[in-house]
């Protein structure tokens, strides 16, 4: 008498993975067991993970956060560097085209109102350039990333090299990017009421008395060693005063009041609802400027 074969068990037979049909797996999901082929492998603590426990996972996962609220930054300085990116690739540009005669430097700096940059032999104005009050409204942004000279944005991109990391790092990518802009725009506001009319303003000089500033907040309320900070802020002011006659007093002197107040609300907001709270303050912050903005625009034309 011959035994029969036993009839194979569907149990025995080959697994496939879940998503790509076809495919022969013998790796299951550590979370819910499915089969899943090296596509769809996610490393985990332990073993691998489909796809969407591991989105699952991340999304369960609370993020590091900042004494500050903001995420903890897992590469210090990216948009410190990016910042620093940008600037370069405006001053290539810039100077490429022809420096200070260069059209594109007529677009990009900031100018209170229309003036003319250049003159016929017989006096009469050959180029009019639009300023601010008559809708050129993008040059309080982007006056903050154009330099001509070399000394100009060296000195500029070496201090945020210094300061704009540590920021980063304490703030958060996305809180030091606000601080750093909203800085610039109200170095960029002060300059259009304080300012010549017809004198064009250009450099990151605002931000980065904002982020001086901010440093400064945050040094006072973790109750740290002020005195190097104070030493670097009295020799910029002294040589904003020195050199009056060719910087911008006005956009060294609203970028860091700006980045004071920017740094307050975002420091010292209160720890429960404390992220609504720093959206509050900064959308305040940037509602002044707009209507500081809009009143100077109308009292200029």
């Amino acid at each position: 008498m011959t035994d029969e074969p036993a009839p194979v068990s569907e149990e025995l037979t080959t697994p496939t993975c879940y998503r790509h049909a076809g495919r022969e797996t013998y790796v299951r999901c550590q979370r819910c067991d499915r089969p899943i082929c090296p596509d769809c492998m996610n490393p985990a603590s332990v073993g691998f993970q489909c796809p969407e426990c591991f989105k699952e996972g991340v999304r369960s996962t609370r993020q590091a956060r900042t004494a500050y609220g903001g995420r903890l930054p897992t590469k210090a300085g990216r948009v410190t560097m990016a910042l620093i990116g940008i600037n370069a690739v405006v001053f290539l540009l810039v100077v490429g085209s022809g420096g200070n005669r260069s059209e594109l430097l007529h677009r990009l700096w900031l100018l209170p109102r229309s003036a003319c940059t250049e003159v016929a032999s017989n006096g009469r104005c050959v180029q009019i350039v639009d300023g601010v009050s008559d809708g050129a409204y993008w040059e309080l942004l982007t006056s903050m990333f154009t330099h001509v000279q070399v000394w100009h944005i060296g000195f500029n991109m070496l201090a945020l090299y210094i300061i704009g990391p540590q920021l980063e790092t304490i703030l958060g990518h996305a809180r030091f990017l606000a601080l750093y802009l909203l800085s610039g725009l109200v170095g960029s506001a002060t300059v259009y009421w304080l300012a010549d009319e017809r004198s064009p303003t250009i450099g990151a000089s605002g931000a980065i008395f904002g982020l001086m500033a901010a440093l400064l907040v945050v040094a006072v309320k973790v109750r740290g060693d002020v005195q190097g900070l104070l030493t670097l802020v009295a020799v910029n002011v002294v040589i904003t005063v020195l050199g009056a006659s060719f910087i911008s007093w006005q956009g060294h002197l609203g970028g860091f009041v700006g980045g004071a107040v920017l740094a307050l609300v975002l420091v010292y907001a209160p720890r429960r609802r404390r992220t609504t709270w720093q959206v509050v303050g900064v959308s305040l912050v940037a509602a002044a400027v707009l209507v500081a903005v809009l009143l100077r625009t109308l009292s200029l034309t």
